[in-house]
């Protein structure tokens, strides 16, 4: 699905996987005024926040998190003391149920550290927009927060349904009406990010279509992770890629080397043109035209996907089963007369396998039915279907410019329900998007690890178990965790690079 607009568009317009966007609005502004007006008043007179309440970020407690199983400690110092009840019947999209998520499960101080690159606050933090969508679908923009406890105190006073990151800017995307000229007001850094999308994979898929979504057609998923994650690291050496399920139908990478997020434009336009293979609509020939000798990415591109292609696409996904498909694959096999045998033997069995057919490319051949059948253009062709079934489609206009914006880690999709959850790609192949929990089966999870642990023979004693532990969220959050403190562990090592590089150091 495209995710530019054109500038007549509306600029609330979003992709429900997650991309908003990148145009400024008059609109949004104005609808943004008061509430900025509002958080600074909070901040500043109701609320008396401290200095020292601000770097209070002391990464070996996890008060972030609520918890209910306490004996003998002090309660957490949220701003909603007691968990929101819910009706039995609460669905996802209640405005109780999202409150209860983001008060109990969702990791704010890990987020914080994660684009902060540091424990202790800084711009990158502070000057970073965050884009929020209420429930009344208000879409408020130019949103930021000096710390991980502002944000989270201002989303447990919005309850958006959801909110998106945007860059970090040259100044504080609250103080931007205020600048004397609007140059100084610009986008400096952003990680490259990157969006797959299985609607753009519905010409080509056979089980699903639009929104919807089956194991087999994730694959399309798996294929484009691995294949891109790989050319990422190999061949332009990012190390701090986090792949993000998008809730519905589709990852989100977000790479968070340094190099990476100070990437200008321009070259974040040419990765993201270096990554682009498939080109045409579903309507137009063939989609796959590539010199050879193959650039060695493609080469090892071809590697990884051809022990995908006959599992996942010929056996599940059976592309040309139908006789109006194989018509399709007749169109990029480059000989006439080996084209005319093959119709003539598929006309008397239209509806064989595409396993079969495949192999009856070869079978028929090497049988000699075309006399003047060039063996070279044939293997070539054959690579170049591969790679049109594989080889991921992925929407580089979403790539292209530090200004975009795109959900949030853990936040929950509107659509369905289920949280958006890291992906580790050392077990991408096990991942499920269908198994990936949903808001409120993690909220069931924890009142009956409460109910449970509430026994009177199991209470005294107890510690403090954070709500996340007690769910199927857990595993992800501590994936997350990992993840950010490897980024910090580098970051501190630039850092450390740069004073010993000092000539000012005495």
């Amino acid at each position: 699905m495209p995710h530019s607009t054109s500038p007549e568009a509306p600029d609330n317009v979003m992709d429900e996987d997650g991309y908003l966007p990148d145009a400024p609005s008059a609109t949004i502004e104005a609808l943004d005024a008061p509430k900025e007006k509002e958080f600074m008043l909070q901040d500043t007179a109701k609320d008396n926040v401290k200095l020292e309440d601000l770097f209070n970020d002391n990464d070996d407690d996890d008060e972030e998190f609520s918890s209910s199983g306490v004996s003998g400690e002090p309660p957490s110092s949220s701003p909603l003391q007691k968990p929101p009840q819910l009706a039995p019947a609460a669905k996802y999209s209640d405005p109780e149920v999202m409150l209860a998520f983001y008060q109990r499960l969702f990791p704010f101080r890990c987020l914080f550290q994660w684009l902060n690159h540091s424990m202790k606050p800084s711009n990158d933090f502070g000057h970073r927009e965050f884009a929020f969508t209420l429930q009344n679908d208000a879409y408020l923009r130019y949103q930021s927060f000096p710390s991980s406890d502002l944000l989270r105190r201002d989303i447990l006073r919005l309850n958006p349904s959801r909110f998106e990151i945007g860059p970090v800017y040259t100044s504080n995307p609250r103080d931007r009406k205020t600048l004397r000229k609007s140059s100084a007001f610009k986008p400096k850094a952003k990680e490259l990010v990157f969006d797959i999308d299985l609607t753009d994979y519905d010409e080509i898929r056979t089980c699903c279509d639009k929104a919807n979504i089956c194991r087999k057609c994730w694959s399309f998923v798996t294929m484009a992770i691995r294949v891109v994650d790989r050319a990422l690291r190999v061949d332009f050496g990012f190390e701090h890629i986090m792949w993000v399920y998008s809730g519905r139908r589709g990852a989100h990478a977000w790479i968070s080397d340094p190099r990476a997020r100070n990437m200008e434009d321009q070259k974040r336009k040419a990765i993201a043109g270096y990554l682009e293979l498939i080109k045409g609509g579903a309507q137009s020939g063939k989609k796959v035209n590539v010199k050879r000798p193959l650039h060695p990415h493609l080469a090892r591109s071809l590697d990884i996907l051809k022990e995908h292609f006959q599992t996942d696409i010929l056996e599940d996904q059976d592309p040309w089963a139908k006789p109006d498909k194989t018509e399709r694959l007749l169109q990029l096999l480059p000989d006439k007369t080996l084209n005319d045998a093959l119709r003539k033997k598929w006309d008397a069995a239209p509806y064989r396998s595409s396993t079969s057919k495949w192999a009856d490319i070869d079978a028929v051949a090497k049988s000699g039915a075309s006399k003047n059948l060039d063996g070279k253009a044939l293997l070539e062709a054959k690579q170049d279907i591969v790679l049109e079934y594989t080889y991921p489609r992925l929407d580089v206009e979403v790539s292209k410019k530090q200004i975009h914006l795109l959900k949030s880690p853990f936040v929950v999709h509107p659509g369905t329900g289920r949280v958006c959850v890291p992906i580790d790609t050392k077990k991408v192949e096990a991942f499920d998007p269908l198994s990936v929990p949903t808001v409120t089966q993690l909220l069931g999870e924890i009142d009956r690890w409460d109910a449970e642990m509430k026994k009177p023979e199991q209470e005294e004693g107890m510690k403090r178990v954070p709500d996340y532990e007690k769910t199927s969220l857990k595993p992800f959050v501590d994936y997350f965790k990992t993840y950010v403190a490897s980024l910090l562990k580098a970051e501190q090592g630039i850092k450390r690079e740069r004073v010993d590089d000092d000539p000012m150091e005495f």
